[in-house]
């Protein structure tokens, strides 16, 4: 299993996380849509409470030869407000923070989380939606 596939599976495994995240979380697709994630989307077309798990650049990093940090963004959506967005990033970051979570992996560490810049809250305007993003890194053996 990939590194995605790890994280996904101990999201999906928290139910604390799944009441709040109703429209699943996702790896493996660019962006969200109605054709890649039709689960993310209600009856009426708009987002659910939504996390899509993207993975970054392996980085050389000691303390090994062998050793790299991959960047890891979890993007968080809802239709509007940031309350579902809020209460997951608390959730995510208690389950990922200074954890071993897949094979290779010694830990993952906090690296921030963005929930507005100078102009105001963060949105997706392709799905006109809220959006928050947490980032981390995971600190591997290659």
């Amino acid at each position: 299993m990939s590194l995605r596939d790890d994280l996904k599976t101990v999201l999906d495994a928290d139910d604390d996380l799944m009441e709040i995240i109703t429209g699943g979380v996702y790896i493996n697709i660019s962006e969200l849509s109605r054709q890649s994630a039709p689960g993310a989307f209600d009856a009426d077309s708009e987002i659910k409470p939504t996390i899509l798990i993207k993975e970054g650049n392996e980085v050389p990093r000691g303390p090994y030869s062998r050793s790299v940090q991959t960047s890891l963004t979890l993007y968080f959506y809802q239709r509007v407000g940031y309350d579902s967005i809020d209460a997951a990033m608390n959730i995510v970051l208690n389950l990922l923070h200074e954890q071993k979570i897949g094979e290779g992996t010694w830990q993952i560490l906090y690296d921030g989380r963005m929930l507005d810049n100078r102009l105001g809250d963060i949105r997706d305007v392709a799905l006109d939606c809220s959006m928050g993003v947490e980032r981390f890194r995971a600190m591997r053996m290659k």
